[in-house]
């Protein structure tokens, strides 16, 4: 396949309409929250076809003629949403157009479903599963349980009761979101980082409620809800290896021993540059030499290193970055067998979707993703899209 950035007159014209069509508001992207963001107000316009889309990235780097990132790989390729941004047509239009699997990044946490005791609020996460069927796309939910006390809501913080009424509320919690969405969602982070980086359990109300037990109760309780669906740990840092990947490793070797569906580790992936693509390897081969289902589950490198808080992505660090998306990729097909490959997805499309940009006025403080605030594919895609199809 050759890649070109040159164009007919045509294509040139085709590129200036989509650009008058579309506001700049509209190609902007929004400022990314962890909680979800009102979305503010929009003139109506047209979406760009997707003939458009390729036209209009194309003119800012080598983008790959005809192909995808799902149309690449044979494996889910899929990416972080929130509800709101699904409403913007350009933004929607990439993630139907890139990814065939996708993963609420807020909308389904705890303190959004079930911010009161005997409140619950599926509006918003009903919405990205109503999308994804839409778009036959596979869903991820994340998260049940959250291991950090901060992100709890205040009904869980200041909740009264004996160590049973602590489980009954756990249960309570974990079956009902996953009943709700049984058989729209495939796949569940049922806890999200529960070991610190030094191989020790976090302390957080959960582990101090009911000790270690909660993880394998919220595991037993979500497989008892939904049979089919696939469990996961979610979790950062295992590709340094340690003692926190020995745990992981430990706990998903007790809960089998305890009968409990645990079907993979989920390797959250936020990176750096410097990173060695070989610890990545080492590690997701020890999930898979485990037997584990391994997922790539929130994947992005920060290209921010030694750089002032506000700076320009160069030619030599776009490229060094699409370098190192190949390269992880690649480690993750050769290291984990493909019936145990869960598949990869990014946290956010666009730069400006990061969570490395929560709170930044500029969005010109990192470049993690494959596409930049415009949309454009950058060679963190041509990087991704090469992995997939073995170059």
């Amino acid at each position: 396949m050759r890649f070109t950035d040159q164009f007919t007159s045509s294509s040139l014209r085709v590129f200036a309409l989509a650009l008058a069509l579309l506001s700049t508001q509209l190609l902007a992207c929004k400022t990314s929250v962890e909680e979800d963001a009102v979305p503010s107000k929009q003139p109506e316009e047209v979406a760009a076809t997707n003939t458009e889309m390729a036209t209009y990235s194309s003119t800012t780097v080598n983008f790959i003629k005809n192909a995808s990132l799902k149309g690449s790989f044979s494996i889910p390729i899929g990416v972080a949403v929130i509800k709101e941004r699904l409403e913007d047509p350009v933004y929607a239009n990439v993630v139907t157009r890139e990814f065939n699997s996708i993963t609420a990044e807020s909308n389904m946490k705890f303190g959004n479903l079930h911010p009161e005791e005997k409140t619950w609020t599926f509006s918003k996460a009903d919405a990205v599963v109503a999308f994804a069927q839409k778009y036959n796309m596979r869903v991820h939910g994340h998260a049940l349980i959250w291991a950090k006390d901060s992100v709890q809501p205040a009904w869980v913080k200041n909740f009264k009761g004996d160590r049973a009424a602590w489980d009954l509320m756990l249960k309570t919690h974990v079956q009902t979101v996953v009943k709700h969405f049984k058989g729209k969602v495939a796949s569940w982070d049922v806890i999200n980082e529960p070991v610190a980086s030094d191989g020790t359990l976090v302390d957080n109300i959960w582990l101090r409620k009911l000790g270690i037990d909660y993880i394998f109760k919220a595991f037993k309780y979500a497989q008892e809800a939904d049979p089919d669906a696939k469990l996961f740990l979610n979790d950062y840092g295992q590709e340094f290896g340690g003692k926190k990947m020995a745990l992981l490793l430990d706990i998903a070797a007790q809960a089998k021993a305890r009968k409990i569906a645990f079907h993979g580790l989920a390797f959250q992936g936020h990176t750096v540059l410097r990173i060695d693509p070989m610890k990545f390897y080492t590690n997701f081969k020890r999930a898979a030499d485990a037997g584990l289902l391994v997922y790539v589950s929130e994947l992005d490198i920060s290209v921010r290193y030694q750089q002032p808080s506000l700076f320009t992505l160069t030619t030599d660090l776009a490229s060094s970055q699409g370098s190192k998306w190949k390269a992880i990729i690649k480690a993750y097909l050769t290291a984990v067998p493909k019936a145990q490959q869960w598949g990869i997805t990014t946290w956010g499309v666009a730069d400006c979707d990061s969570f490395f940009n929560h709170n930044i006025a500029d969005n010109n403080h990192d470049y993690p993703l494959l596409f930049d605030s415009k949309y454009n594919p950058k060679p963190a895609y041509k990087g991704f899209v090469e992995a997939g199809l073995g170059k």
